[in-house]
Formats: structure tokens, sequence, C-alpha cells
């Protein structure tokens, strides 16, 4: 029985258009940010998160989640440059924001999530973000995504990324929903499918935004060209004329 779908964030409810000036243009912003005297060039402290940091956060391998506010101060400090609890914060809000040209709401997201809402389905966002959980929501609400979710989990907040079993397991908690009655929906093959699908979960690959044939992957149980194909897939399996 279907009774949860759960949502990817990234290149599935948004798209996230990369753009490697912004690595430089976060840091002007987040320094300026801080506000003060003595601070290092924005340019030079953007060189050694794009060298030194960047890799680290987004390795392949990478299931522990990064604790980014600590690592901005240890970047800071290798600059001979501490930070209060206020300044890291303005900063993270002001690098943050200067992304935001980055990130484009689906066209159909809204009408997606509306639609299962309105057949009696749960939702759940389970996303890796490094970001902190509370920046994050801030996006969600300002896209008209948070009202719309019953329940957020992320990794930074959870501390493991998918495809870890956590993750996907505090999501399931958070709905009381067991695996079987879900339906995940995912841009990665091996963070959205095969992490799910390992749990009992359905799956349903979304490719509207972009295509992945990472070779750690699987198949899914759907795979959505469209938004609206994850609705219409959701309708048969809640009709009894999807698969099982």
């Amino acid at each position: 029985m279907l009774r949860a779908v759960l949502f990817d964030y990234g290149d599935t409810l948004f798209h996230f258009r990369y753009r490697e000036e912004l690595i430089e243009e976060g840091w002007r912003a987040g320094l300026a940010a801080i506000g003060r005297e003595g601070l290092p060039h924005h340019v030079e402290t953007a060189e050694v998160f794009r060298d030194v940091y960047l890799p680290a956060i987004f390795a392949p391998s990478q299931i522990d989640e990064v604790e980014y506010p600590g690592l901005l101060r240890e970047l800071l400090a290798g600059f001979g440059v501490e930070v209060t609890d206020d300044e890291l914060d303005r900063f993270l809000i002001a690098e943050h924001e200067s992304w935001d040209v980055a990130r484009e709401l689906g066209v159909h997201a809204h009408e997606l999530l509306d639609g299962l809402r309105g057949l009696g389905l749960q939702l759940c966002l389970v996303s890796n973000v490094f970001n902190p959980g509370w920046l994050i929501r801030r996006d969600l609400d300002a896209l008209g995504l948070a009202e719309r979710l019953d329940a957020i989990v992320l990794s930074s907040e959870v501390g493991k990324r998918k495809p870890h079993p956590a993750i996907y397991r505090a999501a399931v908690e958070a709905l009381d929903v067991v695996p079987e009655d879900c339906l995940f929906v995912g841009d990665r093959r091996y963070e959205d499918v095969r992490g799910p699908a390992e749990l009992g979960m359905r799956t349903a690959l979304a490719r509207w935004f972009r295509v992945d044939e990472d070779p750690r992957g699987a198949d899914p149980d759907l795979v959505a060209d469209d938004p609206l194909d994850v609705l219409a897939y959701a309708r048969r399996l809640l009709a009894g004329t999807g698969p099982v």
C-alpha cells in the first residue's frame, strides 16, 4: 500500500545551475557580512576552499556528512581569523544567498506535490546537504515547498548521507510508515534508487533535469521524464493497477 512519497531535493524539486564564479562571490559576500577589518581577501580564501575543501565535501565515497560551519572556521583559522558564532551565521547566510541565482524551482514542483497530497499521501524531503538545516529550511520556505511537506530530513542533521540507510530510516520514522509503503523519487541511481530500494521502497528515477548513469546505482521501478509521470504512477499504485 502506498502511503508516502519521499523526494530528493536538488535536480528533483529544483535545478541547481552550478557556476564556478559563485565560489568567489560567496566568499566575497560572506567576508563582507562578517564586517570587520583584518580579513583575508575573498579570492585567497576561495582558492583554498576550491582546492582543499571542495574535493573533500563532494568526495563520491563520502557517507558521513561534513560539519560545514566547522569547516569554515577551520579555513578562516588558517588565515589567522577566529570568528564568533554570530559572525559565522552572518557569513553562512550571505554566502548561501549569493548562490540564489543558481537555484531554479521546477516548473511542475508545486503541482506534483499538491497532486500527491490530494491523493492523501504524506510527503517528505530527504536530501544530502552540507549546509545547516536552518539555512535549507529558509530556502524551502521561500520556494513554497516547506508548506507542502510533512517532514524534512537532511544529511546535515542526521549526520549520514544517502545511500546510508540511517537517512531513509529517519524519514520513515518521521512519517510513521514502513519502507514498503513508500515511493522514493530522485535523480540519482545510487543515492535515490539503490539506497531506498535496498530498504524495500519503490523508486522513481527523475530525469527531467539530468540523466544519471552512475554504475553503482540500480534500475528504478519507474523512469520519469516528466514530474507528472510520478503523479500518474502514484495513482496507478493506489488504484492497484501498477506493479506491486
